[in-house]
Formats: C-alpha cells, structure tokens, sequence
C-alpha cells in the first residue's frame, strides 16, 4: 500500500528496491525530469498564489454527510479517474491527521485510494497527478503532491467543526475583528455575518514553501481563516485587508456551476473585488514580495 505520511513526504520504503517500476534513465533524461518537474511545481505556485474556498467538509459527530461535501467527493473521484490510464477506482476522502495520500492496488486493477479532504478543490494539475500516483506510485507526481502538502499544512489536523473552538483573532500586528469590522461597515453596510481567526501557527523555524493558501471561507461554517504568515510586521495592513476582503465577498456571490464545475471566481466576483481601494497598490506589493511571504 502506498502512503503520504508525515504530511508532505513518502515513506522512504516507497522509492527503495526496484523503485516500483521506474525504469534508470541516462543523465540528459534526468535532467530533462527534472526541468519539467520543477515546471510544474512552478505552475503550482502560480495556481496556489490566489485564495481559494474551502471545500465543505463533514460535520463532527453528524450521522450523515452533507450533500454539497458528497457531490465534492464524488466530483473529485471522477476528475481522478478521468486522467487514470486504465482500471476502476474507489475513493474516500478523509481528515487523517497523519497520512495524506493511501492506495491500495488490487487485481483488475482497481485502486482502492485514500485522501485528505485538501484535495477536494485541488487545481487540474494536481488531479492529474493523483491519478498518475494511483496509478503507478510515479515519483514527480509525488513531488508535485507534496509541494501542494506542503502549501495546505493548515488544512491538516484542523476539524471541520469549529463552532466551539476558541479563534485567534489578536495577532502580534493585527487585530483580524478591527479589520473584518472595518471592512464591513466600509464596503459591506454590516451586512457580512461570518466568524474569523488566524490559521495554525507552525514551529518557530523558519522554510520556504512553494506556495501559500493566504485566506480561505468555509462556507458551511460561515468561518474566514487567514494565514499566519501575514501577521508579521513587514506587512502592510492594506494587504491583510485586501486578502480579508477578498474571503468577505465569498459570502456577497453565490458559487455557481459551469461546465459541471463550481465557478469560486466569476467576472462579477472579480469586478467587485478591484472596487477595494487599494487593490492595485495591493497586488504590486504581493508581486514584489510573494518569497518573504512564503519564507514561514
């Protein structure tokens, strides 16, 4: 069975003996992997950079699953199988605080996977290579998943229900509440009901990651989450608030379904998001200073 434990990495049994099928190749095809690798995780950086939605997750304790986190699943299951080369798989999503990633490869084939709700609204590269690590374990595709790990380390450990857990809103720089209350009162008439907290703060080291989720809305928890990594003092609150905005207006536009997929963004969506006064200041700054943000 094949495994992403400890979240973002395989288990060293995975790569030893045959390597499972991969093939030696000469050093020019090494490099030429490796070139396309790194493309790619590049393409997931860029994919990664905007905020995005969470996906509606169970609820603890519920004897039954909501039918919004159904068709999720279900949708997620047929992207994946779209991109397998052959054989049948089952799929059931998650919220494992330890492995991120399990199959198991029987006869026919069928896979038999296992993975953590992140993957819900995963981009279409990283469907893709969840249907190529299914498949055949192919080591770049497990690279690229663990750069997208490695990107939602927030969304691993934390239970869906949150309702009777205390939020962080006072930061060592900012007040998430002031701003959020600001913000409504400026754009919104009050009329935003949602609840906010700073995500989970990692360990005092300091890595560099290839990508960042810098605010999400739950939308089935009414609940805004904002990364830690903005709560440091080269950051300017305009940005915080922008990042914060942008979650708030997930609750003004309804998700809408276009070619069977859930549009988050629509063009009304992004024209009411350039009506923020300083967007444009906004975006200029993430662009000049994305690698300190991601350096956490």
């Amino acid at each position: 069975m094949a495994t992403f434990g400890e979240p973002t990495l395989v288990r060293s049994s995975e790569y030893s003996g045959a390597q499972r099928g991969v093939q030696e190749c000469s050093p020019e095809q090494a490099a030429a992997r490796s070139l396309d690798t790194a493309s790619k995780l590049q393409k997931i950086s860029q994919e990664m950079r905007r905020p995005r939605p969470e996906a509606p997750r169970m609820t603890p304790g519920a004897d039954f699953v909501t039918e919004a986190y159904r068709e999720a699943c279900e949708r997620l299951e047929k992207r994946i199988t779209a991109h397998l080369p052959n054989g049948r798989l089952s799929l059931a999503v998650t919220d494992n605080r330890h492995t991120m990633i399990s199959v198991k490869r029987d006869e026919g084939p069928h896979f038999r996977a296992r993975v953590h709700h992140m993957f819900l609204e995963a981009p279409p590269l990283i469907t893709r290579a969840l249907a190529r690590y299914i498949a055949s374990n192919e080591r770049d595709s497990s690279r690229e998943l663990g750069a997208f790990i490695d990107a939602h380390q927030d969304d691993i450990g934390r239970r869906s229900g949150t309702r009777g857990a205390q939020l962080e809103v006072r930061g060592r720089f900012f007040d998430l509440q002031e701003l959020f209350d600001g913000l409504n009162a400026r754009y919104f008439q009050g009329m935003i009901s949602a609840r906010i907290t700073w995500g989970g703060r990692g360990g005092s080291r300091l890595r560099r990651r290839t990508s960042m989720k810098m605010g999400s809305y739950s939308v089935e928890e009414k609940l805004i989450r904002i990364h830690p990594s903005l709560d440091r003092d080269f950051v300017p609150r305009y940005f915080v608030e922008w990042i914060l905005f942008h979650e708030m207006l997930h609750q003004v536009h309804v998700i809408k379904v276009v070619g069977g997929r859930r549009q988050f963004h629509s063009p009304a969506f992004l024209a009411h998001e350039r009506t923020f006064h300083e967007f444009h200041r906004a975006r200029d700054w993430e662009r000049r200073n994305l690698d300190r943000l991601l350096t956490y």
